[in-house]
């Protein structure tokens, strides 16, 4: 059962990375802002199922991202395996119905993930205007992403729940 909790992830993943990529950056892209969805992914798969899947979710949007987008391969990947990793570890006192801590924990995610990229992307390249990046960016940003987080994590939290019950009905029949 893990082999059809693996390849609905995947697809998923393939899902979310191309809305992200398409659909929000072109169509609904607000001044020219795209909700991430990988960081809603991978932070909510972190709370829902722990520390091992949250790094794999990270991973493969990361890798993708990177092989698309990216001008070093693996780079994004890292940083969403952090945020997959550090959000695991709120797996122990995660409850499905409170949406407050996904939001929370998302929204810290993205704003890490801005200035991880302005510190990597943009700083080192010696743009030194913060805080412009700050508020036409990462704060935007931000917002939008919390903003479908309250549509996007019910639907993932209904997916959750039916691969947990699939999952306790095939071992239930081993047993």
């Amino acid at each position: 059962m893990r082999i059809r909790r693996r390849i609905i992830m995947i697809l998923l993943i393939f899902f979310c990375f191309l809305l992200q990529s398409t659909l929000f950056q072109n169509i609904f892209a607000a001044a020219e802002i795209a909700p991430n969805f990988m960081v809603i992914l991978t932070v909510s798969f972190g709370l829902m199922r722990g520390k091992r899947e949250g790094m794999f979710v990270g991973f493969l949007g990361g890798i993708l991202s990177d092989l698309f987008f990216g001008s070093a391969l693996g780079f994004t990947a890292l940083l969403y395996v952090i945020i997959g990793y550090c959000c695991g570890f709120c797996y122990r006192i995660f409850y499905d119905d409170d949406v407050k801590m996904p939001v929370i924990l998302i929204a810290v995610s993205d704003i890490g993930y801005g200035i991880a990229m302005y510190a990597f992307q943009f700083l080192l390249r010696g743009r030194v205007d913060f805080l412009f990046y700050v508020r036409r960016v990462i704060i935007p940003e931000m917002i939008y992403t919390v903003v479908v987080t309250l549509v996007v994590y019910r639907l993932l939290l209904l997916l959750n729940r039916k691969l947990e019950k699939a999952e306790q009905r095939s071992v239930g029949s081993f047993v």
